[in-house]
């Protein structure tokens, strides 16, 4: 299934997305897309007749497709490649970092850039979304407690992240930088997580294309990994890395500026779009 969120601001609605593509409404039969769905209600949604439902507009704004996320937890430098373009080791284990829950937004959302920033960048990355409790799970377990998987652009500031002192948090956790959809594709779904294509464009000039097939720490082992540290509950999300082609990398270093226009993808995830623009302007 490809479960979203539908509508204005502060006025979503479940979705389920038909076999023709188009948004049909759930809000008849689940209060919302949600850890307690995720958990316990994916199987009664998997029952409705998806033709059966109410169409949704196709000028409805889409939203973040999972309602109140807990743990937004991010990989660092997990491809190869990209640790080299950024200049650093490879890592012996996963990079673990949150990102602010308070910087989720849906898949077309403008983007806004702080006031003071001047080293915004992108970062397409495959999503991973939790369906059942992980605490200390294997790692052959590991994909059991997995609902599904999702877009994100992991948007970072890297003069607060690097140059700002601490830890890279700060650079990671503004407001707007986290949209995530279109959709949860449920892990049934996705024949092969470790072969999926990535690809971000910035005003249409392709910047980033990657596979899953690179990542340095599987998709399985992450979420192996990260439950020794912290449960994970349903709907926490884990950010799995990003491939090369960000602005930091560049020689010289490109970054993003207000006029901006991102669009990013994944294999069978769908695809994102997203304005630049700072924030009060």
């Amino acid at each position: 299934m490809k479960l979203v969120r539908h509508g204005p601001k502060g006025q979503e609605k479940p979705g389920i997305v038909d076999a023709d593509g188009q948004v049909r409404d759930l809000s008849g039969h689940v209060a919302d897309i949600d850890g307690a769905l995720l958990a316990n209600g994916l199987d009664a949604v998997r029952a409705l007749d998806p033709a059966s439902l109410p169409l949704v507009p196709a000028a409805t704004r889409l939203a973040e497709p999972v309602a109140k996320v807990g743990k937004f937890i991010c990989i660092g430098l997990n491809y190869s490649d990209h640790a080299a373009e950024s200049g650093m080791p490879i890592p012996e284990e996963p990079i673990i970092f949150t990102k602010a829950i308070s910087a989720i937004i849906g898949p077309n959302d403008t983007v806004l850039l702080p006031p003071t920033s001047t080293k915004s960048d992108w970062e397409v990355e495959l999503g991973v979304v939790i369906g059942t409790e992980a605490r200390y799970v294997t790692q052959e377990a590991a994909l059991d407690h997995v609902a599904g998987y999702c877009v994100i652009n992991d948007l970072s500031e890297r003069e607060y992240q690097l140059e700002r002192g601490g830890t890279w948090d700060k650079g990671k956790g503004c407001d707007t930088f986290g949209p995530f959809g279109p959709w949860l594709v449920t892990a049934d779904e996705i024949a092969d997580v470790g072969s999926l294509g990535l690809w971000l464009d910035v005003n249409g000039a392709r910047m980033q294309t990657g596979n899953t097939s690179s990542l340095i720490f599987g998709i399985a082992h992450l979420v192996h990994y990260v439950s020794q540290f912290m449960s994970l509950q349903p709907g926490d999300i884990i950010s799995t890395g990003t491939p090369p082609g960000v602005g930091l990398g560049m020689k010289p270093p490109v970054f993003l500026k207000e006029g901006d226009v991102i669009t990013l993808g994944i294999d069978g995830l769908g695809e994102q779009r997203q304005e630049v623009r700072r924030y009060g302007a």
